[in-house]
């Protein structure tokens, strides 16, 4: 598997209505100031994940976003990270805040365990899987956080909610919960509740055990005139 020193930024591929809101964040101070750090930390041999950043942009066109879901940072592991959030590829053993999400997917609609950690197939379907920090290095959780990322995806989010129609906004955890102000919560729906890692799903305020967001989710977008998501497509195909 490729490392992001072998990609330019420029060009990973993303969808056309994303296209002219990535390059004027890479020509901006904050864009310019990210990819320095990078480049520094690849000279200094740092191992980054995933070696495409951007796929949820290239998977999920911004006309075709119905949800979104907010994460923390892609995972550090080698192998494990694909540049969607919570998704890993297949044959890539299911993390546990993954397994969490399944388990609930499992709770809500009594399907068995799907054969794949792969969200592809919510992402083509109008998910929006975007972490708040889009690069990880190796072994080293959040050691990209602060370094610029956190200002594009806050723009991602925002383009998000000014289009018109109405969306799910799912905030699972703090730093999906900090950018609650860009949602306008008269035209959309905010779930919000503890991340679905180990440590956090059964506490409250909130638990992530239980929440039903995958459900909610369906029925709000059906009142509102969209369409539902197929939140368990793989996991059909393991059920007799």
């Amino acid at each position: 598997m490729p490392t992001l020193c072998e990609w330019d930024p420029l060009s990973w591929p993303v969808a056309p209505d994303w296209s002219g809101l990535v390059e004027a964040f890479w020509g901006s101070k904050e864009g310019g100031a990210l990819a320095e750090f990078v480049q520094h930390r690849m000279a200094s041999g740092a191992r980054i994940f995933p070696p495409a950043p951007f796929r949820m942009l290239e998977l999920t066109p911004l006309s075709s976003v119905q949800v979104v879901i907010v994460g923390q940072d892609p995972y550090h592991g080698a192998g494990q990270a694909e540049g969607l959030a919570f998704s890993v590829p297949d044959e890539v053993r299911v993390p546990p805040s993954l397994r969490n999400i399944f388990k609930e997917l499992m709770r809500e609609y009594g399907a068995g365990s799907p054969a794949s950690g792969s969200l592809q197939s919510w992402a083509r379907q109008g998910v929006l899987l975007l972490n708040t920090c889009l690069t990880v290095e190796e072994g080293a959780a959040a050691s990209h956080s602060k370094k610029g990322w956190e200002v594009l995806t806050r723009q991602l989010l925002m383009a998000c909610n000014a289009r018109l129609g109405h969306r799910v906004f799912m905030l699972w955890g703090a730093h999906a919960q900090s950018l609650r102000d860009v949602v306008d919560e008269s035209r959309h729906l905010v779930l919000a509740s503890n991340h679905p890692s180990p440590l956090s799903a059964a506490r409250g305020p909130v638990p992530f055990v239980g929440c039903g967001h995958f459900e909610m989710a369906n029925r709000w977008l059906v009142e509102k005139g969209g369409r539902k998501i197929d939140w368990i497509a793989e996991f059909q195909k393991t059920v007799a």
